[in-house]
């Protein structure tokens, strides 16, 4: 499976979980809701019933008091409640339209109130008509005894009360239903969004280690191929997968077999070109030995009968065969370079000043400061400071010659400086100086074959270090150059 397919895969399994979760929240929100509103709406069928239940019971002790008393201010709340109670049993009858049980309790408490104001009615009417007339009313008597005594209004009340109670009672059940329903909503509300939520975190977390193990496990290998690439090492990289990445770890190990390929060529094209180097050497200083003799004879046998401008050119010879035979050997040190030196521990200090005895005039001073202990290889090293301490010889004045060698410990590697005080270099030659055969002398002008500071910038490359260096004419020449630390010392 292609790793774009993967991922793809993963992200739409978790979009899936959120739609869900979203979706599940969505349609237990609108159950909360429901539920919500109900309870909002039974808060207020109980709030109106509470309402109109006061209303008949303040009419009814309005009633009472004013059959006791004949104060007709009692019969104000009496008929305030005539006047508001049907519109509270009317809105009252819209709340609970739905539910046909309280309809029809409620239905019957209305029936009841009513035949509830007809008593009370009939009986405010005959005894106003007593205290108007003041004289014996036949039908104040009879209701009084018929109705009154017989506790025909207590019993409507009574039933009344009852039938609120009822209402009530099965409001609260039925409130409390939905309250349960409610909570039960919202928990499992909590519980769905939990649920999507850890399954959405988990296989997120899970696609993601796995995506990054596979693609960081598998670049890794490549990486490594790659630095191995950089040492030497043309291995290959195993792998069986088939997707986006399949095509990168095949062109490596293309490119490893290759470089493998082209490396073998060029170490088999290095040696035959060495051992050429080697025979022609040896088939040109045979001539070059050849000439200088035959001058040599020539000067020994014809000598008296040489004209001088005869000899002045006879001389000549001797110094391009010279040139020649250094050019020559140059060539071979150059070849050399590439060739594989088993490393030692070397003193650095102590190899110097073996060297600048051997090569460095009497008249020079040379100041060596402390240098490092080198696990390396010698002759290159030797290589390294044997040209640039001849270089500084040749273009110093030996009356006043100074040398300077030092070191700077950096990170990773050792910083070497080769200074002098000598004729110096102008900058734009700075980079010139080290390509091969490249000498700011004249031919015949001191032993130069430009060779040298080539042979130390391929070593110093070699050895993954660099050189430079600091000059200006007449104010002397500074060869820098780095060398690498080891471990092994």
């Amino acid at each position: 499976m292609k790793l774009s397919t993967q991922i793809l895969l993963a992200i739409s399994i978790v979009i899936l979980l959120s739609v869900a979760d979203t979706y599940t929240n969505y349609l237990l929100s609108l159950k909360v809701e429901r539920n919500s509103q109900f309870l909002l709406k039974s808060e207020a069928i109980i709030r109106n019933s509470n309402r109109i239940h006061t209303s008949i019971i303040q009419m009814q002790s309005a009633f009472r008091g004013y059959l006791l008393t004949n104060d007709t201010a009692f019969l104000d709340l009496y008929y305030e409640g005539i006047r508001d109670v049907p519109g509270h049993f009317k809105e009252q009858s819209n709340l609970i339209s739905e539910n046909p049980g309280q309809l029809s309790i409620f239905d019957s408490i209305r029936v009841l109130h009513e035949q509830w104001i007809e008593y009370a009615g009939s009986l405010i009417d005959s005894r106003r008509k007593l205290s108007i007339s003041r004289t014996p009313d036949s039908d104040f008597d009879k209701l009084f005894e018929n109705k009154l005594k017989k506790q025909v209004g207590k019993k409507l009340n009574d039933v009344i009360a009852l039938k609120f109670s009822d209402f009530n009672k099965s409001e609260y059940k039925i409130r409390d239903a939905h309250s349960s329903t409610l909570l039960s909503s919202i928990n499992r509300t909590h519980s769905f969004s939990f649920l999507f939520i850890t399954l959405t975190v988990i296989i997120g977390i899970c696609s993601a280690i796995f995506i990054v193990n596979l693609i960081s496990k598998r670049i890794s290998s490549m990486v490594n191929l790659a630095e191995n690439i950089t040492k030497g090492d043309f291995s290959v990289v195993k792998d069986r997968s088939n997707d986006e990445l399949t095509g990168l770890s095949r062109s490596l190990n293309i490119m490893s077999d290759r470089l493998s390929k082209t490396i073998l060529d060029l170490k088999n094209r290095n040696e035959e070109l060495n051992k050429f180097a080697y025979v022609v050497s040896h088939d040109l200083k045979a001539p070059v030995r050849g000439i200088h003799n035959v001058i040599k004879w020539i000067e020994e046998d014809l000598g008296e009968e040489l004209s001088p401008e005869m000899k002045k050119y006879l001389s000549l010879i001797p110094q391009r065969t010279k040139r020649m035979e250094d050019l020559i050997n140059g060539l071979l040190d150059y070849a050399r370079i590439t060739e594989k030196n088993h490393p030692e521990v070397i003193e650095t200090n102590a190899m110097v000043k073996d060297i600048s005895s051997e090569i460095v005039p009497r008249e020079f001073k040379v100041d060596i400061n402390t240098l490092p202990n080198l696990y390396t290889e010698r002759i290159k090293l030797e290589q390294v400071f044997t040209n640039l301490i001849s270089n500084s010889v040749k273009y110093t004045n030996q009356s006043n010659g100074h040398i300077v060698i030092s070191c700077e410990n950096l990170d990773k590697f050792y910083q070497f400086s080769v200074k002098d005080n000598g004729i110096g270099i102008d900058p734009e030659y700075h980079e010139k100086i080290f390509e091969i055969f490249q000498t700011l002398r004249e031919k015949d002008e001191k032993e130069s074959t430009g060779v040298g500071l080539a042979i130390v910038k391929k070593i110093i490359n070699e050895q993954h270090g660099i050189i430079k260096v600091k000059s200006k004419i007449n104010e002397g020449t500074e060869f820098i150059f780095t060398w690498p630390k080891t471990e092994n010392i």
